[in-house]
């Protein structure tokens, strides 16, 4: 169904979204996506840091680990 839409398809349906909501709604519907991906990305940098940082720590730790369930 949606496989042939097409760009005429694509710009028509663009053009009724614009008459429907305003250029000011949909400017910042667009802010708010920008923001949103903005700081998904952020929380995947600090995720991944927080592990590269896990298992840093996680190698240097030498310690045996019979003494590691003693302590």
């Amino acid at each position: 169904m949606l496989n042939n839409i097409g760009l005429p398809g694509l710009l028509l349906i663009a053009i009724v979204v614009l008459v429907l909501f305003g250029r000011g709604k949909i400017s910042s519907l667009m802010g708010e996506v920008g923001k949103g991906i903005t700081s998904f990305k952020k929380g995947i940098a600090e995720g991944k840091e927080e592990l590269e940082k896990e298992a840093l720590d996680k190698a240097l730790d030498v310690t045996p680990e019979e003494e590691k369930e003693k302590s």
